[in-house]
């Protein structure tokens, strides 16, 4: 018979290491000391925080800053940053400190971890991840603080600067600003939204892309996977500003009485932060039908993959949208960047979008039983903010009855983890069949 640990495969691993980490998190929120009133939260309330913080969706029933104290806080960014980075990227680091040889498990569990292809190199990966995290929250620590000192004393400010940094660094969205308001005070600044959204893309382009961005110099090319990544990006991100411009434009309550620079701004940070950061500088119950719509599809398709971000991924949303486009035009090959996509990749991005899709159905028509007298689109909107673990909501989380949270809590696991990881985690993977059967013609369209 085999052993436990011989049972627990890398994706196993990774699925009880999070669950692990976040009731861990729960409790220590349920303590005295983590609340201003001193009295804890109730366990069910500490749970969806936690696994928001771990998942780093950002998705709140109480105000984070008016309901933490600096315990309570604390231990929330320690959530983040962990789960942001995975608790194996910690793991590792411990390891490397105490001078322990990383051994074959660990790196196929790094390998499951960041989504990577293969084992090697992959400690080194860990140490870049690292230091690179580390540079980049501190300059948008720093740059935050600075701004936030006009607001606040320096102490707050620099407190209330890095706190945002890390939050938005790992696609989190925790904010400490109050009145479940986000960063909407600050929505034609150009330091907060240009800062934030800086860090939102450069945490959910995945530590694979900004690796091989480092490594350029050297390297001089970059690989389909990264190139991919950027583009998509790119065009994702200017898409979405032209037509949240639009759309915003005249509506008064959002961008309708700003500037023309401040109109900008806001339609930049709200194209940037639907994946999948959370945190928001236009009222969302104020946005109109178009933007709430635009905003579902950008939740979903998510970041890169490997990243602190969610949902699908941009790299299985272009591989479907090129697919499709090379069957209508009657071409047997996908072709991306002068490279042929093999069928392993279309099929695995095909199941990963179909299941991101029944989750969000599921998800949203038991939300529409549990939760009474709410308009659907807020049903849809919080079901695909969950699964993406993005952490926009038009108001409805804290108003979620207890089988509502916990039915968005499982979703935020299953969004952070993704589920072909937590299927394989309790599932065996395919075998290779020992014959094939004849083949079948069915009428498609």
């Amino acid at each position: 018979m085999k052993s436990l640990k011989e049972n627990l495969d890398p994706a196993k691993i990774l699925v009880l290491g999070f669950a692990i980490l976040i009731f861990i998190g729960a409790f220590l929120l349920t303590l005295p000391i983590a609340t201003e009133d001193g009295k804890g939260l109730a366990f069910l309330d500490a749970l969806f925080t936690a696994t928001s913080a771990t998942c780093v969706t950002g998705l709140v029933v109480v105000d984070t800053g008016e309901t933490f104290s600096l315990f309570g806080e604390i231990v929330i960014l320690i959530l983040i940053q962990v789960g942001g980075l995975g608790f194996m990227t910690f793991a590792t680091f411990l390891f490397v400190l105490l001078g322990k040889k990383i051994s074959l498990k660990e790196r196929l569990l790094l390998k499951e971890a960041f989504n990577t292809n293969s084992t090697a190199g992959v400690v080194r990966l860990v140490k870049r991840i690292l230091i690179f995290t580390v540079i980049t929250e501190c300059i948008g620590g720093i740059l935050l603080a600075v701004r936030f000192s006009f607001d606040m004393s320096i102490g707050h400010a620099i407190y209330y600067g890095f706190f945002h940094a890390i939050s938005n660094f790992n696609n989190a969205g925790f904010d400490l600003m109050g009145g479940f308001n986000s960063l909407t005070d600050y929505v034609d600044d150009p330091i907060v939204v240009l800062t934030i959204s800086s860090l939102i893309i450069l945490g959910g382009l995945g530590f694979i892309v900004i690796n091989e961005l480092y490594e350029y110099r050297e390297i001089r090319t970059f690989s389909v996977h990264t190139k991919v990544v950027l583009s998509t990006t790119l065009i994702l991100i200017v898409g979405a500003t032209i037509l949240i411009f639009l759309f915003e434009y005249s509506n008064v309550k959002t961008l309708g009485s700003l500037s023309p620079t401040g109109k900008g701004l806001g339609a930049l940070f709200h194209s940037v932060t639907p994946r999948t950061a959370g945190a928001n500088t236009l009222s969302m119950g104020d946005l109109t039908h178009a933007t709430l719509f635009l905003t579902i599809f950008l939740m979903f398709i998510g970041g890169g993959s490997g990243s602190t971000a969610g949902g699908i991924k941009v790299t299985t949303f272009a591989v479907l949208i090129i697919t499709a486009l090379s069957q209508l035009k009657g071409k047997e090959e996908v072709v991306l960047f002068k490279r042929r996509i093999v069928i392993e990749n279309i099929l695995k991005a095909l199941t990963v979008a179909m299941s991101g899709i029944m989750i969000v159905v599921v998800v949203t028509f038991m939300l529409s039983i549990t939760e009474k007298g709410h308009v659907f689109i807020m049903y849809l909107f919080e079901a695909t903010s969950a699964f993406g673990t993005v952490g926009l909501s038009m108001g409805l989380t804290p108003e979620l009855s207890p089988i509502g949270r916990f039915i968005i809590i499982l979703t935020m696991f299953v969004g952070r983890l993704g589920p072909l990881t937590l299927g394989f985690a309790i599932t065996k993977r395919r075998k290779q069949e020992a014959y094939r059967r004849p083949k079948g013609k069915i009428m498609i369209g």
